[in-house]
């Protein structure tokens, strides 16, 4: 197997992806949305309601004779070539960042080894079953999926279609009972045997319970609601799913969940990405995950507008115009402050970033306002005074009531393991919300 380890917002040259040559001419300066057609698995689901990451952004772009990576984490394979994109803050043989903000935002139980020399074929594929409680818990909060089915009878209480083929296979010599069938409205539906099939098939993972017990109602509820379930019905439910899948906007969590349950099933039977031809792998966005897991450290300070969710809108103008999601708003309105949570490098935030903060503190007549980033150990804020006056009177001066400060969370280098990682983080977690105290 040829393996590349890169990280998150760098660059590096052509010639280093020449063992990976093939995979790399396939992802390269293609959307997010072009490697979700292809089989990729983004996390979230939603890239096109995200703020920071669009299906239009490319995981890896040509910049002159350098590929370029982006904001996004994960494993991509094809045939016999893997592609490891990590957090920029990894150091040694194991990412602790990435595996920090999963555990935090996505609550992953630390039972699985990530170490970034195992098999990215098993990380991917344990990084799937992880998904699946927290995709389950989307879904079902609009309820268990019910759509119509046909079901097929045979007995003497005739309220269907009549099969003449099925009712003189069955019924000959007539003893009373007539084969029909008729058209229902059923939780018991293909989509969630789908879904009964892959919690049975976690569970018997040794690990399986534990990850089940974060959607434990959710999972009893999709038992009690599919008496049909057979072992031996796996492979029809599967390609039943393939064929039909969900396509009701209404339902997009259910589409998404119906997506991962194919690929961890399709992954016991063929194995994930079999088939040289087959791109395949999951992707992390990073500035989704670095923004839920600062909202988790900031969130009694602040409001936290939810671009996904459609929570907290706000509008610039009035008549219903305008509208944002600041990522934070302060909560205190004698104080009032914004903050943007940057998934960037301190020096990749620039004119853009800065037009939108200010914009944010014209509307909340705030006069402070935060990038919320995070850097590596040694650093120190940023603040800048904003400018009054014009270069053509030559009268320009920095104001000392209004500003933009440049807060990073110093994520910890030269640590041994993981639990030391931890340990390290919550030193410089207090650190960081200390700015708002």
């Amino acid at each position: 197997m040829k393996l590349l380890k890169i990280k998150d917002n760098s660059q590096y040259i052509k010639e280093s992806f020449s063992d990976i040559k093939n995979l790399a001419s396939k992802i390269a300066d293609k959307t997010l949305g072009q490697l979700e057609r292809e089989g990729i698995f983004v996390f979230p689901e939603h890239v096109n309601d995200a703020a920071d990451l669009t299906r239009d952004q490319m995981l890896i772009g040509s910049v002159n004779d350098s590929y370029k990576s982006s904001n996004v984490m994960g494993f991509i394979g094809r045939g016999d070539e893997r592609l490891v994109i990590g957090s920029r803050f990894g150091r040694g043989e194991e990412d602790c960042f990435l595996r920090y903000l999963l555990d935090r935002v996505l609550d992953m139980p630390n039972i699985v080894d990530l170490n970034s020399d195992a098999d990215p074929d098993a990380r991917l594929f344990d990084f799937l079953l992880f998904l699946f409680p927290h995709y389950l818990k989307t879904a079902m909060r609009k309820g268990l999926f019910k759509k119509y089915i046909r079901r097929e009878y045979n007995d003497g209480n005739v309220s269907g279609t009549i099969d003449i083929a099925r009712h003189i296979d069955k019924n000959t010599p007539f003893i009373g009972n007539i084969a029909y069938r008729r058209r229902e409205f059923s939780y018991d539906n293909d989509l969630t045997e789908l879904v009964r099939h892959t919690a049975e098939f976690i569970k018997s993972k040794p690990y399986g319970h534990k990850i089940l017990a974060k959607a434990s109602d959710e999972v009893k509820l999709v038992v009690s609601a599919t008496p049909a379930y057979a072992l031996c019905d796996r492979r029809k439910i599967i390609e039943l799913n393939k064929s039909n899948v969900v396509r009701h906007a209404y339902y997009k969590e259910y589409r998404a969940l119906q997506r991962l349950c194919v690929l961890i099933l399709q992954h016991r039977k063929h194995g994930i990405g079999s088939g040289t031809k087959q791109i395949y792998g999951i992707l992390f966005d990073g500035a989704w995950l670095w923004e839920e897991y600062v909202n988790s450290l900031v969130g009694d300070i602040f409001y936290h507008p939810m671009n996904k969710g459609g929570k907290g809108a706000q509008r610039l103008f009035d008549g219903n115009i305008g509208l944002v999601y600041p990522d934070f708003i302060g909560r205190d309105g004698e104080r009032r402050i914004v903050a943007d949570a940057k998934y960037k490098p301190l020096g990749n935030i620039g004119n853009r970033d800065y037009l939108q903060l200010l914009a944010y503190m014209f509307r909340f007549d705030a006069r402070e306002g935060y990038f919320l980033y995070p850097e590596a150990e040694g650093g120190s804020d940023a603040r800048l005074h904003m400018n009054s006056g014009t270069t053509y009177e030559a009268n320009v001066t920095p104001r000392g009531d209004v500003g933009v400060i440049k807060h990073g969370l110093k994520i910890p280098a030269d640590i041994h393991d993981y639990p030391e990682f931890v340990e390290r983080m919550k030193e410089s977690e207090r650190e960081f919300v200390a700015e708002f105290s």
